[in-house]
């Protein structure tokens, strides 16, 4: 029988663990967003998007960094672990995705990125077609259900495999197929939890909005550590499944 915790059980817990916690993890999230942002904009600053070429050249270039950013996907899915587990942390932990079996982090990110962009690839030509001729009514309605294509494959593919970086670190030494596979699995009847419990987040969202962004600093670790304690409930309740069907 499942037992798994409720959307404010996981908050309140996440809450609990996050509690000394929150200036380490939100020093990691700026180092985190600050490599991946500057590398973004290192690299296609200097492209023209009004041209096919540049259009090509910043597509191409977004999609290796999202790739790239498996390697702090990884180190973050294990410093969140380490705080729902009780383990002191350090802003180092979330360099640990570039120890702990990279290529499986590159693997398993290159896999989630060519499922995103080729679901952005719609968005991104149309996007280009309209610079060019801006009142076609034909196109802007392609564009915005485009748009809608890209968020419901984004989302998909977000809770589908939600738990494949954490699972990296639990069982290291599955490979990257394997802990695809896994995540699928374990999503199979919990895709609705963990967008509900991710809806809860919005209210606070839209404050942080307020804020003009600066909640998100406190936020954002919260709806990590929150996503870590989904994945250890989620996993327990695995296990005690499959020892009940063992006996």
């Amino acid at each position: 029988m499942n037992t798994y915790k409720s959307s404010v059980e996981i908050r309140g817990l996440a809450r609990e663990h996050m509690f000394g916690h929150y200036g380490t993890a939100i020093g990691a999230s700026v180092i985190v967003s600050m490599i991946t942002g500057f590398a973004s904009l290192f690299f296609t600053m200097f492209l023209n998007l009004a041209t096919v070429v540049g259009v090509i050249l910043n597509f191409l270039i977004s999609f290796v960094i999202s790739t790239l950013n498996g390697l702090f996907l990884s180190g973050l899915g294990y410093f969140y672990l380490k705080i729902c587990c009780g383990r002191p942390v350090t802003v180092s932990d979330v360099f640990y995705g570039f120890k702990l079996f990279p290529d499986k982090a590159l693997l398993i990110q290159l896999y989630r990125s060519v499922w995103l962009f080729l679901g952005m690839l719609p968005m991104t030509i149309f996007s280009f077609l309209l610079r060019i001729y801006p009142q076609n009514a034909a196109l802007t309605l392609l564009y915005y259900l485009s748009y809608i294509l890209y968020g419901v494959i984004w989302v998909m593919i977000s809770l589908i495999y939600s738990q494949v970086f954490f699972l990296l670190h639990d069982f290291p030494n599955y490979s990257a197929k394997e802990l695809l596979s896994m995540s699928r699995k374990l999503m199979k009847g919990s895709k609705g939890r963990l967008f509900y419990l991710m809806a809860g987040f919005i209210p606070l969202m839209l404050l942080g909005l307020l804020s003009c962004g600066i909640a998100f600093f406190w936020l954002i670790p919260y709806i990590n550590t929150a996503c870590a304690e989904f994945f250890l409930d989620l996993i327990q309740n695995r296990q005690q499944i499959q020892k009940a069907s063992e006996t």
